[in-house]
């Protein structure tokens, strides 16, 4: 059974991003003082007195603003009220109520779901005059303090006593995929596709993904997270301590935590500087991955279209000559029902592990292939290997001395254990040691 769904909504800057962060501790949501800062649904796991639920911080609703973006704001309000469990809904004690206020609130009534009313930003409550908010119809509502954390805990008592009742078996784990690449790449579209519904912003504009998106979602009866990132433009062209500088942040994390990475690239535009640090950046965190190349629908192509970009990637890609990649179109949904094919591929990769014995036994056969060349008079002598870790798939090999095995040895070792093992689409660590301590 899923966690119970609670939507956070309200009006613009009445703190449902501070609320949300303090819940869940951490810097989910970006915080400014600029509205419209949050544009998406931001998901994030929570639990209180035992009860564990996933909260969604939405962006502020405004009816008067004819602004698209603002339009596109209030769609995903609409979308987040339509799968709450429990709507939050915030307003801002030191601006009072507003037309605002009562805008949203009649929105609410038509949601037809329990509705919490936080009245925040209440620093004194012994002096605070609280009564207009009952002229909103919602009866007892929750004075707090989201900054100061005060008034939480009766307000989340509050709000478990809406769950339905819960199925306390731990679900299974998700295996969380970041979407990643420049801006106007495509990945919003991607995600909304690979989901089946308008989960994202999607807009001609660069830069409309702000945060790191998170949607969980089943397919073929295993769990997933999809995580949305903002588009990562190259550093000197965002200026320092704003709000994209934030998101690029956000989307690296993204990439930390992520298990599987989909760098996506724009066909049209090809494959950039820009798109070449950010496969190495994943490379660099270990991290198996697909290239998706998005709209593949708008080029012009004959019978060696696929096999010239293929060489334009094997060129710029040589540092992660894994690589693994697939043509699309997001618009269209042409072969997007084979990335998940594609995503479960590399994934099982990142996860392989082998016994000791038959790992040696590959070991043997590559130095009885290729002896590791002599320096200074001494060769390097490879005494056997292990592995202790997945996600990379990571391999020590123990020696008489580390610093013998040259570069390209070591290279060799990793093509030999790739191609042995069938281990495409992922990152190898190999770890060179002294001695012959054997690791538990």
């Amino acid at each position: 059974m899923s966690k119970p769904l609670v939507a956070v909504v309200g009006k613009p800057n009445v703190g449902k991003s501070t609320f949300f962060n303090k819940v869940c501790g951490g810097r989910i949501s970006i915080v400014s003082d600029m509205p419209g800062v949050t544009r998406d649904r931001i998901y994030a796991d929570a639990e209180w007195l035992g009860k564990k639920f996933t909260l969604v911080d939405t962006g502020g609703i405004q009816f008067k603003s004819d602004d698209i973006m603002f339009k596109h704001i209030r769609q995903q309000a609409q979308l987040a009220l339509d799968l709450a469990d429990v709507i939050l809904f915030f307003c801002d004690y030191k601006t009072g109520l507003t037309a605002e206020d009562l805008d949203v609130a009649k929105l609410l009534r038509k949601a037809n779901k329990p509705v919490v009313l936080v009245v925040n930003k209440v620093d004194n409550f012994l002096d605070a005059d609280l009564s207009d908010f009952y002229s909103l119809g919602f009866g007892e509502f929750f004075p707090i303090a989201a900054e100061q954390k005060q008034g939480l805990g009766d307000l989340l008592d509050s709000v478990i006593a809406h769950f339905p009742p819960q199925d306390d078996a731990e679900e299974a784990d998700a295996i969380k995929i970041a979407v990643v690449g420049k801006p106007n790449a495509g990945k919003s579209s991607l995600v909304n596709k690979i989901l089946g519904y308008d989960r994202t912003i999607v807009s001609d504009m660069a830069g409309t993904t702000r945060d790191a998106v998170d949607t969980p979602f089943t397919y073929n009866g295993a769990n997933y997270l999809i995580i949305d990132t903002a588009g990562m433009r190259k550093k000197r062209s965002i200026e320092s301590d704003t709000v994209e500088q934030y998101s690029v942040m956000r989307a690296l994390n993204a990439v930390r935590r992520a298990d599987v990475c989909l760098i996506v690239l724009d066909a049209a535009e090809g494959l950039s500087e820009q798109d070449v640090k950010i496969a190495g950046y994943i490379h660099e965190q270990g991290k198996p991955s697909v290239v998706v190349i998005n709209k593949w629908d708008l080029i012009e192509k004959d019978t060696h279209t696929v096999e010239l970009f293929k060489k334009k990637l094997s060129a710029d890609l040589a540092f992660m000559d894994y690589f693994r990649y697939i043509t699309v179109s997001a618009l269209t949904g042409q072969r997007v029902g084979k990335l998940m094919d594609e995503v479960n591929y590399v994934y099982a990769k990142s996860t392989f592990r082998c016994s000791t014995g038959m790992l040696n036994d590959v070991v043997t056969d590559a130095v009885r292939a290729v002896e590791p060349p002599s320096k200074n008079g001494r060769r390097a002598k490879i005494k056997y290997a292990t592995q202790p870790s997945t996600q990379p798939p990571t391999f020590v090999f123990f020696t008489n001395n580390a610093d013998l095995v040259h570069f390209s040895y070591r290279r060799y070792l990793e093509n030999y254990l790739r191609r042995a093992f069938s281990l495409d689409g992922t990152p190898l660590k190999l770890i060179f040691r002294d001695g012959s301590d054997k690791e538990e």
